[in-house]
């Protein structure tokens, strides 16, 4: 299913995925390699794609296949706001949420054919609606706001400055003025996604303290995130 995903992505996207030295790609490169040292999942085949695409988006695939979309980079702005995107990605992967959403379907599943067998009309209680809105959009936003939380504190490990995940997300509010409620999105609000990583900036912060960051690390770190990319 994983391989079927990712070929179908770069058949779908191959005449927009950047080449491998392109300052976009190498950017994105160059903030993966920190996260992915500190994430403890560095002997996965990471893999990390650039589409030319004016979406501003990210996602990533099981295996650790993460595509990013330029139009999300003048929304990031600099290392640090790409470390909250690819923080969040990597978090996916190391909470294991896609193998936990097909675990979901496949319980689903197994109620409907149990309920089926003691006679019970299962078309009212798993309709379209109750399947993605009371069921899979509040499972989907449990996961979204957890890999927030884990990206949250992957960045911090890693020495990026984690407060400019909240700048992030206000700068993608400012844009996506007219989200959906909640309730009806796969993805937390955004003004509760800012709320929630203020809870947890004090941890975070606290984790970058205590990390063991190299006066090298630092100065490199320093030097990108004086020298920012903007678009």
């Amino acid at each position: 299913m994983a391989v079927m995903a990712y070929n179908d992505v770069m058949r779908q996207f191959r005449h927009r995925i950047l080449p491998p030295n392109h300052p976009y790609t190498l950017f994105v490169k160059r903030v993966a390699k920190r996260l992915v040292q500190v994430s403890g999942l560095e002997n996965l085949k990471w893999e990390f794609y650039v589409i030319d695409s004016p979406e501003r988006n990210a996602f990533v695939l099981p295996g650790g296949k993460v595509f990013v979309f330029t139009g999300i980079l003048p929304i990031v702005r600099n290392e640090d706001g790409m470390a909250a995107v690819l923080g969040h990605e990597i978090a996916h992967q190391l909470a294991r949420h896609s193998a936990e959403k097909v675990s979901v379907t496949k319980i689903i599943f197994v109620l409907m054919l149990t309920l089926q067998l003691f006679g019970v009309d299962t078309s009212l209680l798993f309709n379209q609606f109750t399947l993605n809105y009371l069921m899979m959009s509040p499972f989907s936003r449990k996961c979204e706001t957890e890999a927030d939380v884990i990206g949250l504190q992957l960045m911090a490990q890693a020495c990026f400055e984690p407060r400019e995940s909240l700048e992030v997300w206000k700068r993608m509010s400012a844009i996506d003025k007219h989200e959906p409620p909640q309730f009806l999105s796969t993805h937390p609000s955004h003004k509760n996604r800012v709320e929630r990583l203020a809870q947890e900036m004090p941890n975070a912060l606290q984790k970058r303290e205590d990390s063991d960051c190299s006066s090298e690390m630092q100065v490199f770190a320093d030097m990108f995130r004086d020298a920012r990319v903007r678009w």
